[in-house]
């Protein structure tokens, strides 16, 4: 399924369905994260937590509050997939989200993963029983912890397709939304309202918070309490295809402080290091590959990196490979500007 060429909808639901075969449970949500920040950009659920829930989730996922099995740590984790059961003893309540999230809304234990290939976390999987169920067994753990590089590679492919499918950004505008403490929305400008509403699928949002801003949010408030692990900021993708950079920041102290999120068009240098990773480019090879960019030779590439030519040429035959290009001019095009036009593959899916 990974080969199909799908969108990350098509092929969370189509994962889901699978692991239905395999294993007994009774909700499903996956997640897609910004890899550079392992900040959750999107997410597919069925039968899952209602909209209004997933704000006090971000906030515990991302925020600087202790918490079992947060996907952080399970990226990191030498096994990737970990019941809450397994992690807390059996005693669920041992988890913040579980005790103040997830047990009121009638559920029990949960089996959740960081989805992992090349040591790059493209999202995350939770699977989930209702209250009263028996708890994962480690058997079913084992299942996932299986699959979970499958599920990755996945989602990667999914990127792929997304950012070499981007819409030209119809404003150039960057959009401004402050937050408050409780993350409702104080104010917005009116570019920040129109972003607002891609990130909600065309539809007037209202007082509703798109998921990744709560996150950016969350992830802001952390550092300005001194937590200083990760850059409150992702790319996401919004319903029309543009890709956006969010920025997050906090504003004045204490009960008065409010939380400012930039909405602005993803621009080649953010997107390229995104696209380089979806491909599964080699720190060595992305490093080359911006080398190829700046116009340098074999010769000029093999000198600055203390590397043989022929070794540069091999990295280059591996680069070719694995983003479907022949020449350097092509390969330029693909990672850095090809995802601002239409993929020249009649059939994309091709490329897989």
């Amino acid at each position: 399924m990974s080969h199909r060429g799908l969108d990350v909808r098509d092929f969370s639901l189509g994962a889901g369905r699978i692991l239905g075969h395999a294993l007994d449970f009774d909700g499903v949500c996956m997640l897609t994260f910004d890899p550079a920040t392992l900040l959750p950009t999107g997410e597919v659920v069925e039968n899952g937590l209602p909209p209004a829930a997933t704000t006090r989730m971000a906030e515990i996922e991302v925020g600087p509050e202790d918490d079992v099995n947060k996907f952080t740590e399970l990226a990191r984790a030498g096994k990737h997939a970990r019941s809450l059961s397994e992690a807390t003893g059996g005693h669920l309540d041992q988890s913040r989200r579980h005790r103040e999230v997830r047990r009121p809304h009638g559920w029990g234990d949960e089996l959740r993963a960081a989805l992992v290939s090349d040591a790059t976390t493209w999202g995350a999987i939770i699977l989930l029983r209702e209250g009263g169920r028996p708890a994962f067994a480690p058997g079913d753990v084992a299942v996932v912890e299986q699959l979970t590089h499958h599920l990755a590679e996945g989602l990667r492919r999914s990127v792929v397709r997304s950012a070499l499918s981007a819409a030209v950004p119809g404003q150039e505008a960057a959009g401004l939304v402050v937050l408050e403490a409780d993350n409702s929305i104080l104010s917005t400008n009116p570019s920040g309202q129109v972003w607002l509403e891609e990130l909600m699928g065309g539809t007037p949002s209202g007082q509703q918070v798109p998921g990744v801003i709560t996150a950016v949010a969350a992830r802001a408030r952390g550092a300005a309490s001194g937590d200083a692990s990760s850059d409150a900021q992702a790319r996401v993708r919004t319903a029309s295809g543009t890709w956006l950079l969010l920025h997050g920041s906090t504003v004045g102290e204490g009960s008065e402080a409010r939380t400012a999120v930039i909405l602005e068009p993803a621009r080649t240098p953010e997107l390229a290091p995104l696209i380089a990773d979806a491909y599964g480019l080699t720190p060595r090879e992305r490093v080359i590959t911006e080398c190829i960019a700046r116009g340098l030779n074999t010769n000029s590439i093999a000198a600055r990196l203390h590397l043989s030519p022929w070794t540069v040429q091999d990295h280059l035959k591996s680069i070719f490979e694995k983003t479907d290009t022949g020449t350097r001019g092509e390969l330029v095009a693909r990672i850095f500007f090809e995802h601002y036009a239409p993929p020249r593959l009649a059939n994309p899916a091709a490329m897989w």
